[in-house]
C-alpha cells in the first residue's frame, strides 16, 4: 500500500512539472550546424522518391535492373556537369568511404597528409606522414590535402600546391566535402565529396579521379573500384541537390554576419564565408553549446565527428590556437536554407552573452 502511495505522489508531481515546463515559451529554432549536415533539399527528396518507384539493382541484366542502371548513369553525368568534373566518378557511402578508397588504393606507397585533416584521414591512413618543410615527395606518394577546413572555414590553396606537387609526380587528393557545390573544386588528382553537407542525402558521396589508372581495382560494382550494390535513389537526391545550387542568404548577407560577429572569429588566413570558429571572451565552448541551444541555436564545438569528446581539438592546435582559447571557441556553419533573419537573430544572441 505504502508503494501505492508513493507512486500516486510521484505521478502528481510529475504532472506539475509536466505542467509547468508546457507553460515555458518554446523558443525557435535555428540552425546553425551546416558543417555538420544540411538539411536535405526539397528537391533532393522528390528526386529520391522517384528513385524509389522505380528502384531495382542497377547490375542486374532484367528490364527494370536496366532501367535503375540508366537513372544511376544519368545521376553521375548530371553530378560531375554541376561540379565541373570531366574525369571520373566513383559513387560511395560517404566521405569516409571516398577517403579510404584514394588512401588505400591508389598506385603509391607512400602517404602523407596535413596536420589539419578531418579526422577520417587520419582513420584511413593510420600510418601516415604528416606534411613539413622537410618532406619530399616522389610519385611513390599520396598527398592529402582539404580543400576548406570544416572546424575553422580557412581555404587552403591548394590549386596553387598542386602546381609544385605535379612536378615531383605525386598524386594530389584533396578533401573537398566542406566545398563541393559551393566552391570551385580545385585541380586535383582525387577529390572526395559528401551528398549531405550541400542539401543531399546522407549515405552517399563520390572519389572524383582524374583518371582510373590511379587506382587498383577491388572488382565488384562501380566499374570494379568498390564494392556494394549501387544506392540508386541517393545518387538521383545527390544530383537534384547540387542542380539546386541557390542558397537564402546572399555573399553580402554571410560577410556582414563575420562583420557583425567582429573579433571573436578566428582567422588564419583566406577564409570563406559559411564556416565560421568564433571564440568567446570567457565562457566554455560547452557552457556555450548549452546556452545557445537553451535559446534555440544549433551550433556545435568543432567537427561532429570530434565534437562530443572534451579534448581539445587536434585542427586548432595545428592551428597554433592556445588551449585557452580553444577551449572557449564554436564553431557556426551556414547553409542553403539559412535566412539573413537567422543570422541577424544569432549575432544579436551572441552579443548578448559577450
Amino acid at each position: 500500500m505504502r508503494s501505492r502511495a508513493l507512486y500516486r505522489v510521484y505521478c502528481a508531481n510529475r504532472n506539475e512539472i509536466g505542467q509547468q515546463e508546457s507553460t515555458r515559451p518554446i523558443p525557435e529554432r535555428i540552425y546553425l550546424d551546416h558543417a555538420a549536415t544540411s538539411p536535405l533539399r526539397p528537391e533532393a527528396k522528390a528526386a529520391m522518391e522517384e528513385g524509389f518507384r522505380i528502384w531495382a539493382n542497377p547490375s542486374s541484366p532484367h528490364a527494370e535492373g536496366r532501367k535503375a542502371k540508366a537513372a544511376l548513369e544519368d545521376a553521375r553525368e548530371r553530378i560531375k556537369r554541376a561540379l565541373g568534373w570531366d574525369g571520373e566518378l566513383i559513387f560511395t557511402s560517404g566521405a569516409s568511404e571516398a577517403l579510404w578508397i584514394a588512401l588505400n588504393r591508389a598506385k603509391g606507397t607512400r602517404r602523407v597528409v596535413s596536420a589539419v585533416e578531418h579526422d577520417a584521414v587520419y582513420r584511413a591512413a593510420p600510418d601516415a606522414e604528416q606534411i613539413s618543410d622537410n618532406t619530399t615527395l616522389d610519385e611513390n606518394c599520396i598527398l592529402a590535402i582539404q580543400h576548406v577546413n570544416s572546424e575553422t572555414g580557412v581555404i587552403n590553396p591548394v590549386d596553387q600546391m598542386v602546381e609544385t606537387v605535379r612536378k615531383t609526380g605525386a598524386i594530389v587528393l584533396s578533401d573537398c566535402a566542406q566545398s563541393a557545390g559551393k566552391l570551385a573544386l580545385p585541380d586535383a588528382d582525387m577529390i572526395v565529396v559528401s551528398a549531405h553537407k550541400f542539401g543531399g542525402p546522407i549515405g552517399i558521396g563520390a572519389l572524383l579521379v582524374r583518371d582510373y589508372n590511379l587506382l587498383e581495382p577491388v572488382g565488384g560494382h562501380e566499374r570494379g573500384y568498390r564494392q556494394g550494390t549501387e544506392n540508386m535513389p541517393a545518387a538521383l537526391g545527390m544530383a537534384a541537390a547540387l542542380e539546386a545550387g541557390d542558397w537564402q542568404t546572399t555573399a553580402a548577407d554571410r560577410v556582414k554576419f563575420a562583420e557583425q560577429l567582429g573579433k571573436e572569429v578566428l582567422r588564419f588566413g583566406e577564409q570563406n564565408d559559411y564556416i565560421f570558429a568564433v571564440t568567446h571572451p570567457s565562457i566554455s565552448a560547452q557552457a556555450l553549446l548549452i546556452r545557445l541551444d537553451a535559446m534555440g541555436y544549433a551550433v556545435s564545438a568543432g567537427s561532429a565527428c570530434s565534437s562530443g569528446t572534451l579534448k581539445k581539438s587536434r585542427v586548432l592546435d595545428a592551428f597554433g590556437v592556445s588551449d585557452e582559447v580553444a577551449a572557449r571557441t564554436i564553431r557556426v556553419s551556414i547553409g542553403w536554407n539559412t535566412t539573413p533573419d537567422d543570422l541577424a537573430k544569432f549575432a544579436k544572441a551572441w552579443k548578448s552573452l559577450i
